[in-house]
């Protein structure tokens, strides 16, 4: 599937009012404009798209949806005959949703852990219309998309593994060097990140554990790292360079407890002629000072009790 990569996440969270105050002023997003058909979330401009990250009003904190972004409209039904012929059961969004996301299209499945996927393509944007909540030097976007997002799950899971190269076709990056197993993936279109999404296991438990950001420069990171301290926000880890992608990044818990990471390119991603195995997760930096999962991750009959509540 011709995929760039994140085009947008969803989310719900019992903390509207935090997250009004904690994403301009914290980490330097625009609060958008909301949807005729959605006034009472958030949703937050990262570049000149319309939303690149929607807060939704809920009980539980968690992830509510992952957009993944077809490069035009005929990789949009390239994508649908493609599902189809695996067996993925999906359904089309209708007029109210596509306007609500700000998409020509989309359909929504989800994958076997039971998190929500959706494919579309064609997101409303205006040209220079990206005016940070507070002085900021701009997030990377664009054709390498939204960022990445990391996603706990409570087992092994061929079936996941299966889903993810054969379905979804994504690029293979490889193991993570921290302490678990986390398997790294990206688009089969994405050539300047090492990944859009990883899976790590949780035993018994499932949730987001963090997303990644990209910002435009050292300044940027350094300033957010500062705004983290001084409202007392908890670190996950302390600035570093991980050893296999030369960028310099933190990790932060946000108010609905799973974990930003800060990221800036220090040089450019290489690509990956073959599987690097590293001994560490970081060259330096990267001091672990608070928990590696946060209350985000819970046993997935509390977060998402809809689908595996008794």
């Amino acid at each position: 599937m011709d995929l760039i990569g994140i085009g947008y996440l969803g989310f719900e969270t019992a903390k509207m009012d935090e997250w009004r105050h904690y994403g301009p002023e914290v980490m330097g997003f625009q609060l958008g404009k909301n949807p005729e058909s959605d006034p009472e979330s958030l949703y937050f401009k990262l570049d000149d798209r319309r939303h690149r990250i929607a807060l939704h009003p809920g009980k539980i904190d968690r992830i509510s949806y992952i957009g993944w972004e077809a490069r035009n409209r005929l990789a949009y039904l390239d994508a649908l005959k493609h599902l189809e012929s695996h067996g993925i059961e999906f359904t089309i969004g209708d007029a109210t949703l596509c306007e609500t996301r700000g998409v020509k299209e989309l359909i929504r499945f989800r994958d076997p852990v039971g998190y929500q996927y959706e494919i579309f393509y064609a997101q409303k944007w205006s040209p220079r219309s990206f005016n940070p909540g507070r002085p900021h030097g701009g997030f990377v976007c664009g054709d390498r998309g939204a960022g990445h997002v990391v996603l706990m799950a409570p087992q092994e899971s061929p079936e996941l593994d299966h889903f993810l190269r054969e379905v979804m076709q994504f690029q293979w990056y490889g193991w993570g060097a921290g302490k678990g197993k986390t398997s790294f993936w990206r688009t089969k279109s994405n050539h300047q990140t090492s990944h859009d999404i990883a899976y790590g296991i949780a035993p018994g438990r499932m949730g987001v554990q963090h997303v990644g950001l990209f910002v435009e420069s050292v300044r940027d990171v350094g300033e957010t790292y500062d705004l983290v301290k001084k409202h007392e926000m908890p670190m996950m880890m302390t600035l570093g360079q991980h050893t296999q992608d030369p960028h310099m990044s933190f990790y932060h818990f946000n108010p609905s407890g799973f974990a930003f990471e800060t990221i800036t390119e220090l040089e450019p991603w290489e690509g990956d002629p073959f599987e690097l195995n590293p001994e560490s997760m970081s060259t330096w930096g990267h001091e672990i000072v608070g928990p590696i999962v946060g209350p985000s991750v819970q046993a997935p009959d509390v977060v998402y009790p809809e689908l595996f509540g008794k």
